[in-house]
Parts: structure tokens; C-alpha cells; sequence
């Protein structure tokens, strides 16, 4: 049963969702970050700004994909935050800093930023405590969760798919039938065009 938990415990990390970051930030400027995630996916996330001697207001804002907020703290510097993502779709998290003062050199500051969505970011202590469940069970309704996530992500991506092989034929088509259209315009001008030239020279008697 060791071994059971361990390589479940394995499988685990091989196909965790938490997306662990750690970027510069320049004084007075703006960076965000955008990821897709499923329809209603718990989505939660640490954030830890380091400040040197010198104070600069940093604050986070969390908007999904028609700009509506999620999240907002200004004046940051360590904390949490969660929230439910309603579509299939990016969200966008956006770190912007104020200038530094005139008198203060600062090259830039470090942020560090964990996400999680999913699996991951379930609180399963409720779920055992509730259906109370030994470890291993635990494990596996975990690695079960996970299982449904993934044959998910393989059936929006076959979607996916499939509408783009629709597209590509249906522009396939477009562009067979625009060829086409060419050809008999062009066609039909090279015929008049002959039409025309040989009453032009019947006209001036430069042929019979």
C-alpha cells in the first residue's frame, strides 16, 4: 500500500497545475500575465513582492476576458486571493508599480506569484473530514478529479480541432470557388478583348 500512495503521490506531480513564477518588475511600469482555464474552475494564488529600503506602491488587478474584475489590492506586498472562472477562457493578472521617487534609486522589484486552478487549488481536508476518508482514498479521489480534468482539456482540445479543420475546409472552398470566378473573369475579358480588337481593325480595314 506504501508503494500505492507513493507512485500515486508521483503521479501527482507529474500533472500538478500550479504554475509557480518569478519576474522583475520596473518602477512605474505594468506587466501581465494571462492563462486559460476551464468553466468553472476554482482558481487561487499567493503573491509575494519584494521591497527593498525604499517603499513603492505595487497593485494587483484580476479581470477576466470582458474586463471584469476579479481581484483588485492596491498598495500590495503579500497575500492571497481566489476566484471562479464562469467560461472556457483566459483571466488576466496585471502588476502595476508606481515610480519611484526622485531621490531613491531602484533598478526594479521581485515579485513572486503561484497560481492554481483546479485540482489543486480544492481544499480536500473538508472532503475527508465529511466522507471521512483514509489517505489513500483521499489520493485517489484526487487522482480521480485529475483524470476528469485531463479527458476534459483532450475534449476541448479534439473540438478545437475539429473547428479549425472546418474552417481550413470551408476557406479551402472559398478560395477554390474565388479561383474559379478569376479564371472565367479573366476568360470572359480575353474574349472581349478579341471581339473588340478585331472590330477595331475591320474598322480601319487593317483586316478582312
Amino acid at each position: 500500500m506504501l508503494r500505492t500512495l507513493l507512485a500515486i503521490h508521483f503521479v501527482l506531480i507529474l500533472i500538478t497545475q500550479t504554475l509557480c513564477i518569478n519576474f522583475y518588475l520596473t518602477p512605474g511600469v505594468k506587466k501581465c500575465l494571462q492563462e486559460e482555464v476551464h468553466k468553472n474552475d476554482i482558481v487561487s494564488g499567493e503573491y509575494l513582492i519584494y521591497q527593498d529600503n525604499v517603499h513603492i506602491p505595487v497593485s494587483i488587478l484580476v479581470t477576466d476576458e470582458e474586463d471584469q474584475l476579479l481581484f483588485e489590492r492596491e498598495d500590495a506586498a503579500e497575500g492571497k486571493f481566489g476566484f471562479t472562472i464562469n467560461y472556457f477562457g483566459p483571466y488576466t493578472i496585471c502588476f502595476h508599480s508606481l515610480p519611484a521617487p526622485a531621490d531613491a534609486v531602484v533598478d526594479s522589484l521581485r515579485v513572486q506569484l503561484t497560481l492554481m486552478h483546479g485540482v489543486d487549488s480544492r481544499d480536500y481536508k473538508d472532503v475527508i473530514e465529511a466522507e471521512q476518508l483514509k489517505p489513500l482514498e483521499a489520493q485517489l479521489r484526487r487522482l480521480e478529479d485529475l483524470s476528469n480534468e485531463i479527458v476534459q482539456d483532450f475534449a476541448y482540445m479534439r473540438k478545437r480541432e475539429e473547428e479549425m479543420r472546418d474552417t481550413n475546409e470551408s476557406t479551402n472552398t472559398r478560395v477554390l470557388y474565388f479561383s474559379v470566378f478569376s479564371m472565367l473573369c479573366l476568360l470572359s475579358l480575353a474574349v472581349w478583348q478579341l471581339f473588340y480588337l478585331r472590330r477595331y481593325f475591320k474598322a480601319k480595314k487593317l483586316i478582312d
